[in-house]
Order: structure tokens, then C-alpha cells, then sequence
């Protein structure tokens, strides 16, 4: 058991002797213990240097083991779940000497990428997606009358998304030859809620069961024979009453377990045998997220992921900065302020009650707090069934997994036109976290829904104004912000609803307008200095204000649409729409996200990356400019 984090890279004779999982195999069953615990040291160590996803990947570092030593990976198809877990997997599988650009720009992401091996066989971001694509393969396999086996390792926390039984009951029917790992940690990242984690959890406490068990040998003893085969029924029954085998079983699985996740000596027989079974199975394990690193098992929430550790050093530390608030606690503090205010405010999450900035929330109105797991369509739905009958919910949701409930979104929340708040976190570039969590796109669907309020604010205090705003509004609302701080502006207490539709006019310049959608505002406002342009806050992205659209574009040679989305269909996809409409022929450049997948690294310099810092938009004007008048009789300063 570990009680800290190593700051040197540990010894590790063994795992230094595996770059695949063919030399993995070569190792003697009595070595693996020892394997586990060097390669749970050395994970330790290296998150420990670049910070990352942290307790997920400690818990299933036997599993990861056992599995290359009984798969033949690649051949045989592994696709993990919730990919955070993978770090062990990644060691491995020839990226350990890597594992230090963990996340970092140009570096290892932080989830399976095809891209990065040939034994990631599945892209993972969003969860619960690894049975159906397991299912898949198995399918491809048997289609092409190939030998190679499938395993789909799932936790418990995506166990309770929709899609995860959607793919079982299919598999069930198929009868491809698949294995399904259960990894049964009673933790996702926030604390399992749902039935399902209810039901796992009552293998350990049924009184009755076990009481049951253990006075029934002495009374059976003195029945006749019949008598006896009846209890035993009544035993079968009581055990089918609280164990998954029968949940399972009855779907069509071959069910074994649950077993001890952390047991090498039970995995690999286990596994063994399994692998040679037809059609469908499930091995249930379980398992303690951060298992072997003594604060993780204790607060498996606070390390699910860690920051980089520093290194101590000698030297005078300057005078800390005060923090300043992260979005997610600015939408926080104004939802337990609203809660307050209104006991018709209920609040929903699909399990990103931490993420989403509900601890208090949850805690101060825990009779209208609805942690409905890992189930984004749902979320939306029940949103839309509270609002028919005068509740006001509000959904708390990141922007990428918004996009698994945007048929909820359109058919049961904007058709009716039903009174549902959604607060929109990560939106834009997220850094390390990748493509996979990015908020590229919301924009762009939510402008296209009829009956929706879209907002982006610029800063802490409008996002604050906003939401309120949006929770005034007598129909379906959304208002989206970023990941991490803001620009560090005065948050006021009061509550005030924003003129619908309206912007506001921050700089006022000559000849280039720049029409900034959300927080990149202060880098279009350092922009607008050298090339002395107006900037306008739009603030409203549906619906725009088309007043202060006039205004600018008939007073400016060019005008500047700028939001941290993609460009196509966005914000500035709709002033371009607008002007058509009007019959406005004019020059407009627009800049956000190009038309590709933004990898992972820090947030700053993927903005730099593509054009979106201060330099960056004063280059793409000044080179727009240019082109609009090589003899450069339009001046940019007055």
C-alpha cells in the first residue's frame, strides 16, 4: 500500500522488461503480483508528473494484466469503458517510456485513440459505448470466419446508461462470442446513484439471505426428503432475489462472479476458462477505485484525477494571487441562490454533480437534487415531464454530452416548448481533456432549434446574469461557458434579467466591427487596441440582435464574427444569414474552430493554434484587410 506520490521514477525490473504484451505473456503467473504492484508504482508516479485521470486506472491494474496475458492483443479485441482507466493498458502496450507527455500537446491522450496504437481498438470519450462496439467486432469476426475473441471492460458507473443494455439485449440475440468485464467499483467519477448500483449492493447485505443460509443446513438436517427439495427451491429463489446472476442470466448472459478484481490468482484461471466459452458472457468483478494508494481509497472522488505535482523548491514563494471563481461555481452559487428564491427550482445532472459545481446544491435542497447516472436522454426528458406539470427544472450538463440527448433536446423540450433550463458546461476547447470532451459544436445545433433562448457570456458576472435570465424565460433556455476561470470580473449579488436579444457596444472604433459570442471577448478587446475596431458583446446567439447588426455593419467596411465553436453553422453563420436575408452585401470574416478535431494540450495554446488568441485575431483582420484593399485606402485607425 502506498501512502504518497514517488517524485523519481521507481525501480521497475520487471515492467522494464515489457514494451508489448507478447513479453507479458512470457512472465510466470508467480511474477504478476509483482508486476501489479511496479505497475501500479510506476503509475503512480508518472500522473504524478503530468497530472491526469488517476484513481480508475489504479483499480484495474490486475485486470489489465490478466487480460494481455490471456488475450492475444491485438488480435484478440480489447475496448475499454470510460477510458480514463487505461493508463495501465497504455503501459503495457509500448507507450510507458511516453507516458510523460501524458495529455500534453503533440503528446499521449488521455483515452484509447486509434490513432496512437493498434491496440486501442476503440475511441472512447463519452461511456457505455463499449459493448455495442465490442458487439461489433465480435459480429465482423464471426462474419469473416475468424478465431479472435472480444472483451468490453465496463465500470459499473456506465452500467447505468441506456445504451449499455440496449447493446446487451442485442448481443443476447446475436450470440457473438463475447465477454463482458464488469468492473463493479461502487464509484463513477460522482458516487453511483440508480437501482442497478442499489441491486450490486445488495448481494453484500442481504440480513435475510445469509441468515437463511446459515440455519438452514441444521433444519434440513431433520426433514424428510421431500421437505428438503422445497427449501432448497425457496434458497434458489431467496438467492435469485439478490443476485445479478439471475438480472443477467435472464437477459440471456452466462453470468460468473462477482469475484475479487484485485486477485490474480482468480483473474487468470478465470479468465482462462471463459475465453474458450461460446456466445455471450459477463465476469463480474469487483474492485476499489484507487485500490493501493491509501488517500485514493479513501477519497476516490478527490483523486479521480489529479493536477501535476511540483517540485519543492527552496525559493521565496511570491504572494498568492487570489483564486478567482471557476464557471461551474459561479453556476453554482447562482443555482443555490435561485433555488432559494423559488421552490419550484429543481436540479438535474447526469452524474457530474462535482464537475457541474451541485455539491452545495445537493446539499442545502437535497429533496430537489436528481443525480439521474450516467443517462444524458433521460436527463433531458425528465426535465421536460417536471416542466408540464410546474416544476422549473434546470440541467446541468457539459456540452459534449449534451449532444446524446439532442433528439430529447428537439422532440421533448423545444416542440412543447417546455420551460427547462440547461446550464452548458465546457463549451469551447477543453485542453487536455481532447475532442472527446470538447464543446465544439453547441452553437451551432442549438441555434437551429426553434423556441430556444442561446446565450454565451463574456465573463463570471454575465454568466450569472444570464442564468437567471434564461430561468425568467417562460420556454426552453440555454446558456453555455467555458471550462476553468474567468477574466476575474466583479460577480454582483443581485439578479437581473437581461433585455432579451440585446448586445452591448464595448469599444467603439472605425471601419472594423468585431461581434465576439462568449468568453473570447477580452482577447477580441486586446485585438480591437492596435487596430482601433468597435467590439460589440453580442451576448445573444439566438435570438441576435439584429438592431446593433444594422448599426454596425451600415458604420464598418468589415465586420468580425468571433465564438469558440466551429465556424460552420455558429454564431457568425447567423449574422452571415441575417445580412442575406436583409439583402446586405458586405465583407465578414469569420473566425472560431476550424473544420476539424482540436487534439488535446493546454487550453491557451490550442487557442493560439488556431487563431483565436489576441495576436492570432489581429492577424486574420489585418490579413482579411489586406486582401479587401492591397492599396490600403481602407484605414484601420481613424
Amino acid at each position: 500500500m502506498f501512502q504518497t506520490i514517488p517524485n523519481q521514477r521507481p525501480a521497475t525490473p520487471l515492467l522494464d522488461r515489457i514494451d508489448t504484451p507478447d513479453q507479458l505473456r512470457q512472465l510466470e503467473p508467480e511474477q504478476l503480483p509483482f508486476l501489479a504492484r511496479e505497475l501500479r508504482e510506476f503509475l503512480l508516479y508518472t500522473v504524478g508528473q503530468t497530472g491526469g485521470h488517476f484513481g480508475a486506472g489504479l483499480g484495474v491494474v490486475e485486470l489489465t494484466i490478466a487480460l494481455h496475458y490471456i488475450y492475444n492483443t491485438p488480435d484478440d479485441r480489447l475496448v475499454w469503458d470510460v477510458g480514463h482507466q487505461c493508463y495501465p493498458h497504455k503501459i503495457l502496450t509500448g507507450r510507458r517510456e511516453r507516458m510523460d507527455s501524458m495529455r500534453q500537446e503533440h503528446g499521449l491522450a488521455g483515452f484509447p485513440k486509434r490513432e496512437e496504437s493498434e491496440y486501442d481498438t476503440f475511441g472512447v470519450g463519452h461511456s457505455s459505448t463499449s459493448i455495442s462496439a465490442a458487439l461489433g467486432m465480435a459480429i465482423a469476426a464471426r462474419q469473416q470466419k475468424l478465431k479472435r475473441r472480444t472483451v468490453a471492460v465496463i465500470g459499473d458507473g456506465a452500467m447505468t446508461a441506456g445504451m449499455a443494455f440496449e447493446a446487451i439485449t442485442h448481443a443476447v440475440h446475436t450470440r457473438a462470442n463475447m465477454l463482458v468485464v464488469l468492473n463493479d467499483n461502487q464509484m463513477s467519477i460522482s458516487k453511483n446513484t440508480g437501482g442497478l448500483n442499489t441491486y450490486f449492493s445488495k448481494i453484500w447485505a442481504s440480513k435475510a439471505y445469509n441468515q437463511f443460509r446459515s440455519s438452514g443446513k441444521n433444519v434440513l438436517s431433520h426433514l424428510p426428503r421431500p421437505a428438503t427439495e422445497i427449501v432448497a427451491r425457496i434458497e434458489e429463489y431467496m438467492k435469485g432475489m439478490v443476485s445479478p446472476a439471475t438480472l443477467f442470466e435472464e437477459l440471456g448472459f452466462n453470468y460468473i462472479g462477482p469475484i475479487d478484481g484485485h486477485d490474480l490468482d482468480v483473474l487468470i484461471p478465470t479468465l482462462q476458462n471463459m475465453r474458450e466459452l461460446e456466445g455471450p458472457q459477463m465476469l463480474h468483478i469487483m474492485t476499489t477505485k484507487g485500490k493501493g494508494f491509501t488517500p485514493a481509497e479513501e477519497d476516490p472522488v478527490g483523486f479521480h484525477a489529479i493536477s501535476k505535482i511540483e517540485p519543492k523548491t527552496e525559493k521565496a514563494k511570491p504572494a498568492a494571487k487570489p483564486k478567482l471563481p471557476k464557471y461551474q461555481d459561479v453556476f453554482g452559487q447562482w443555482l443555490c441562490d435561485e433555488a432559494r428564491d423559488d421552490k419550484r427550482l429543481v436540479g438535474i445532472t447526469p452524474a457530474m454533480c462535482e464537475g457541474s459545481g451541485m455539491v452545495e446544491f445537493a446539499k442545502r435542497f437535497e429533496s430537489r437534487f436528481y443525480d439521474v447516472a450516467i443517462a444524458e436522454q433521460h436527463a433531458v426528458t425528465l426535465a421536460a415531464g417536471m416542466a408540464c406539470d410546474g416544476l422549473k427544472p434546470v440541467v446541468a450538463i457539459y456540452s459534449t454530452f449534451l449532444q446524446r440527448g439532442y433528439d430529447q433536446l428537439i422532440h421533448d423540450v423545444a416542440l412543447q416548448n417546455l420551460d427547462v433550463t440547461f446550464g452548458i458546461d465546457r463549451a469551447g476547447l477543453v485542453g487536455e481533456d481532447g475532442p472527446t470532451h470538447a464543446g465544439a459544436f453547441d452553437l451551432s445545433f442549438l441555434r437551429c432549434i426553434p423556441n430556444m433562448l442561446v446565450m454565451a457570456p463574456s465573463d463570471e458576472n454575465e454568466c450569472r446574469q444570464m442564468l437567471h435570465t434564461g430561468y425568467q424565460y417562460a420556454g426552453p433556455a440555454a446558456i453555455r461557458y467555458p471550462r476553468g476561470t474567468g477574466t476575474g470580473a466583479t460577480i454582483e449579488c443581485t439578479m437581473t434579467e437581461l433585455p432579451i436579444g440585446k448586445g452591448l457596444v464595448k469599444r467603439q472604433g472605425a471601419n472594423v466591427a468585431i461581434l465576439s459570442f462568449g468568453t473570447l471577448l477580452s482577447s477580441a478587446l486586446n485585438a480591437a487596441e492596435s487596430l482601433n475596431a468597435t467590439v460589440a458583446d453580442m451576448r445573444f446567439v439566438k435570438p441576435l440582435d439584429t438592431d446593433l447588426i444594422d448599426e454596425l455593419a451600415a458604420n464598418h467596411s468589415l465586420l468580425v464574427t468571433l465564438e469558440e465553436n466551429c465556424i460552420a453553422g455558429g454564431a457568425g453563420s447567423a449574422v452571415v444569414e441575417y445580412l442575406n436575408q436583409q439583402g446586405v452585401v458586405m465583407p465578414v470574416l469569420q473566425l472560431g474552430l476550424p473544420d476539424r478535431f482540436i487534439d488535446h494540450g493546454k487550453h491557451g495554446d490550442l487557442l493560439a493554434a488556431v487563431g483565436l488568441d489576441s495576436a492570432g485575431i489581429e492577424q486574420q483582420i489585418s490579413q482579411r484587410l489586406l486582401k479587401l484593399d492591397p492599396n490600403n485606402r481602407i484605414s484601420s485607425v481613424n
